[in-house]
């Protein structure tokens, strides 16, 4: 009897929680129940880590060449050796022969010299965002082996440090572009569907003939645009601007509807009548009405912008070497002859894919979890 009260007094006080929790922690225990979006947010945090921390993290400098192995394939770690099970992994001595029948490179391990793979071992110097210098790497093997866990392109590159850099440009592009189309939809959105009149007709005048432009060519024309002489870092913002002056008409279409909605409800009409202005009106209390939605249209509007990058890298029109994205990596493997016999050069489609699965599970999530009280 006192176990069954225990529990009622238990599952009354957990009905009581969700009666004096604020909305965001609401939106917080719905969101935990989406088991796919709390594993994509995991990888996504997982993501951004290794692009804030890719010196680090990347076992060799991306731009350095290792002559000795072009087109290496992945390196396999070995936990079984000597005949026995060991808890420190290591790697085994890379080396190779020429086929004499195909003249190809044919590389093979070599048992008898072994490399421990160490954790923050000393490697080549690098300077962290520019401004720390150090050579300590998250992991890496002694002077003489290699650890080439996802191959080498056609110049000995490190695939897995170009990836992890290329992650870098490919998901901060993502991240500025979307807020770039977001304050420019936000704020002409706003003033269309909250003011009316001729200032509305103009906005949506200019939203539909920009949304009439198909929007690969217009990339590639402004893209193509760009000077040649200008360096990466211009190409990068430049390349963010234009994603981003191309984004925001859905955006803007979006909060203009959520206005003439809203616009006439008793709030927005009892602060109007206790002497707020239009301006505050908007910030203070339309915007923040329909925050989770705006939220939800972010996680999955970034997608849209990587995908956008990518396309442009790869077609030749957006970033070019020496910096790094994802798009221009996939641009180094064009070649289909080159994909057959070298697979390991195409495995950044699977980062882009990962990462575009899991903002699109993540703002399913938040779909879901910004209307806490549906069941």
């Amino acid at each position: 009897m006192r176990l069954f009260k225990a529990r009622e007094n238990i599952a009354k006080q957990e009905k009581e929680k969700y009666f004096v929790a604020t909305p965001r922690q609401l939106m917080w225990w719905k969101f935990k129940k989406h088991k796919l979006a709390v594993v994509a947010l995991y990888v996504l945090l997982l993501m951004y880590f290794l692009a804030v921390f890719a010196e680090f993290v990347s076992p060799y400098n991306i731009h350095v060449r290792h002559t000795r192995y072009l087109y290496s394939p992945p390196q396999k770690i070995h936990f079984f050796y000597n005949d026995k099970f060991h808890l420190q992994p290591v790697v085994y001595k890379l080396k190779f022969r020429i086929d004499s029948i195909t003249l190809k490179e044919i590389y093979y391990e070599v048992p008898e010299e072994v490399y421990p793979v160490k954790l923050f071992c000393r490697g080549e110097r690098y300077k962290w965002w520019g401004l720390f210098e150090t050579d300590i790497h998250l992991f890496g093997v002694k002077p003489g082996g290699t650890i080439f866990l996802l191959g080498t392109d056609r110049m000995g590159r490190d695939m897995l440090s170009r990836i992890i850099s290329g992650s870098r440009i490919s998901l901060s592009i993502g991240l500025i572009g979307v807020s770039l189309s977001f304050i420019f939809g936000l704020i002409l959105g706003g003033i269309s569907g909250y003011f009316g009149g001729t200032t509305d007709i103009i906005i949506q005048r200019i939203i539909e003939v920009l949304r009439s432009f198909p929007t690969i060519p217009l990339w590639m024309g402004l893209s193509a645009a760009l000077p040649m002489t200008w360096s990466p870092l211009k190409v990068y913002f430049a390349i963010t601007v234009i994603l981003s002056l191309l984004g925001w008409t859905g955006v803007a279409r979006a909060v203009r509807g959520r206005f003439l909605t809203l616009r006439e409800e008793d709030f927005a009409m009892a602060a109007y009548l206790a002497g707020a202005s239009k301006w505050r009106i908007i910030y203070k209390h339309l915007l923040p009405s329909f925050l989770s939605h705006i939220i939800v249209t972010i996680t999955l509007r970034i997608p849209g912008m990587i995908l956008g990058e990518t396309a442009l890298s790869y077609l030749g029109l957006g970033l070019r070497p020496p910096i790094t994205s994802w798009g221009v990596l996939l641009k180094e493997c064009q070649n289909v002859q080159d994909i057959a016999h070298h697979p390991w050069l195409i495995l950044t489609v699977v980062f882009i894919i990962l990462t575009i699965l899991s903002f699109n599970f993540i703002g399913d999530g938040l779909r879901d979890a910004a209307d806490p009280y549906a069941t």
